[in-house]
């Protein structure tokens, strides 16, 4: 891993070993940001305010290795490629104007990627994690975490079926407070396609109405004018029609001393015979100029049928362009009557199926709630026994699945005779209850639970993980916060345990659990530098310890308990070795 312009990191670069790593120096050393780093080549959230003055970017990179085939699926699926040795460089790099790029395999990727990626190469746990636990939603996500795909698959086919639920219902409710006003929609709809049928009108007729009124209107004023016009072009020997044959006749002799005047002359024979064609369409056309009498009355009262059509197409809103054309907004009208449909027949339609979906929905909501129950108690005693390797003998946790009360959320569901409120998770509530030996019922873990008790639950719940959805490698972030004396070197101890079977890494302030480390990584106080982090072994090894204990390096009495610390690490470790190769546990 190599870390540039992190925080308090200008350059570093390092290699983890194998089982347990320790990472400990002074407050404000830079241990966090170690982990920091590490979060960010894992898709965790970027700032710009990580970038450390001076840099342009903070850049991160890490090589894992890859042992998993699913996170190589995952890796070529995303266009990136494992290098010869089996292993992918993850690399993140964030610009201090703000810009986040990550890299996976040699290709740029979202950072969602890396995340996805990184939950199957590395479990990273820090304080926040022990205030997540909290929560009743992450107490039900550890339940199912460790249930595994016994719960995985019916809960997928749960959350489809309620999803599906939720929309029908919903969608009914729609029908049912909108029928009013589909109904009146469609009321008004039948009505004016009635009226269209009433009165059938012609495509364009309204127009061709009103050009056919406003020529009846003024028809004696036409009939002057056409009569003059026709009149000028063929009346006599001084018409337009006369004089124009005349200049023919006339451009025609003299076209016979000059050539250049046949053309003028054709020109004006042309119009000669233009004259006349016009003068017989003026007669034509005063031919069929007499009405029959009460026409005009006649088309006016058509007229006003079309424009009343008209103006109450206009007034329902409803496709205001088609006004003018009847048959096309007949025909939208047509269509969307269709789509409103029949209320009752629709309701009725989506009560089957609401009935069917509950039916399906609680059948999985039960098998789930039984699962989870089952599981419940496999969780507790897996945990409890956890506890007492963690000096916690005298506690054990209980995992509570209640079925919701009726009523409690959107949708109810009968489960073996019994109205239940569900949600997308199911019908249960669950909380980790803890249950002291004094105590004669378990208290809700937010309420019963000191600091370092909550530590070490969650170190207990990530160690039965552990055996039931392994990762290749754990992080701990001060995971022992709130834990001193023997408890702190039982967690020690256990975090030994763990990294039997991955590699674990943790930040920690306490002596007792550094000193059952495989590897022991210092972070000196200042500007972090790549000779700022440093493996100490040996005489360097117990005066880090000793300062952890005493807060000074040059403590006799300290490095004394420090390396007491060291060999009672060793030997629970030998002891724990000859009791595992007995056979005994």
């Amino acid at each position: 891993m190599s870390i540039r312009g992190v925080g308090v990191i200008d350059t570093a670069e390092w290699e983890w070993g194998p089982g347990l790593t320790v990472i400990t120096g002074e407050t404000g050393a830079g241990k966090t940001m170690v982990l920091t780093g590490l979060s960010l080549i894992l898709g965790g959230p970027s700032d710009p305010g990580l970038v450390r003055a001076g840099h342009d970017a903070a850049v991160v990179e890490g090589r894992f290795s890859v042992d998993d085939p699913l996170v190589a699926e995952l890796v070529g699926e995303a266009g990136g490629s494992l290098d010869e040795d089996g292993s992918v460089v993850l690399a993140r790099s964030v610009a201090a104007a703000g810009r986040s790029r990550a890299h996976l395999g040699g290709r740029t990727v979202p950072a969602g990627t890396l995340e996805r990626l990184g939950s199957r190469l590395v479990a990273v746990h820090g304080q926040d994690d022990q205030h997540r636990l909290l929560r009743p939603s992450q107490q039900r996500a550890a339940l199912d975490r460790f249930a595994g795909a016994q719960v995985d698959d019916v809960r997928a086919a749960y959350r489809g079926t309620y999803d599906e639920l939720l929309d029908t219902l919903r969608q009914r409710a729609d029908v049912i407070a909108h029928a009013a006003d589909r109904a009146r929609e469609a009321a008004g709809l039948r009505e004016a396609v009635e009226a269209i049928d009433r009165v059938a009108p012609a495509m364009g007729e309204e127009e061709a109405l009103r050009v056919e009124a406003g020529r009846l209107a003024h028809a004696d004023e036409i009939l002057r004018s056409v009569v003059t016009a026709r009149e000028a072009l063929v009346a006599d020997d001084d018409s337009a029609t006369a004089a124009l044959a005349s200049a023919a006749s006339s451009v025609a002799r003299a076209a016979e001393r000059d050539p250049y005047l046949r053309q003028v002359g054709e020109r004006m024979e042309r119009l000669t015979a233009e004259s006349v064609d016009l003068a017989a369409d003026l007669s034509r056309y005063l031919d069929g100029l007499d009405a029959e009498p009460g026409r005009l009355d006649d088309l006016e009262e058509r007229r006003g049928v079309l424009g009343d059509l008209r103006r109450r197409l206009e007034r329902t809103g409803a496709w205001p362009e088609l006004a003018t054309d009847p048959a096309a907004w007949r025909e939208a009208a047509a269509e969307r009557l269709g789509s409103l449909g029949d209320d009752a027949a629709l309701v009725a339609g989506l009560d089957a199926r609401v009935a069917d979906l509950l039916t399906q929905a609680a059948r999985l909501a039960g098998d789930l709630s039984r699962a989870r129950r089952r599981h419940a108690d496999r969780l507790a005693g897996a945990v409890t026994e956890e506890l007492g390797a963690l000096a916690m003998g005298s506690t054990r946790l209980v995992v509570d699945v209640r079925r919701r009360p009726a009523g409690s959320t959107e949708v109810d569901l009968d489960i073996d005779g019994t109205p239940c409120g569900a949600d997308r998770h199911g019908v249960d509530d669950i909380e980790f209850l803890l249950v002291t030996r004094d105590a004669s019922e378990g208290r809700p873990l937010a309420k019963s639970a000191s600091g370092g008790e909550r530590s070490r639950v969650m170190l207990a719940l990530e160690v039965v993980f552990a055996g039931t959805d392994p990762v290749p490698a754990f992080v701990f972030d001060e995971v022992d916060a709130g834990v001193g004396g023997k408890a702190a070197i039982e967690v020690g101890h256990r975090l030994a345990i763990l990294a039997r079977s991955a590699q674990v890494i943790v930040v920690t302030h306490l002596a007792q659990v550094a000193a059952f480390a495989d590897h022991h990584v210092v972070v000196r106080p200042g500007t972090v530098t790549a000779s700022s982090i440093s493996y100490v072994e040996g005489e360097e090894r117990v005066t880090e310890l000793a300062r952890m204990l005493s807060g000074q390096e040059e403590s006799a009495a300290a490095a004394a308990h420090a390396a007491e610390l060291l060999g009672l690490a060793a030997e629970r470790m030998a002891a724990g070795r000859s009791t595992a190769g007995s056979g005994k546990h």
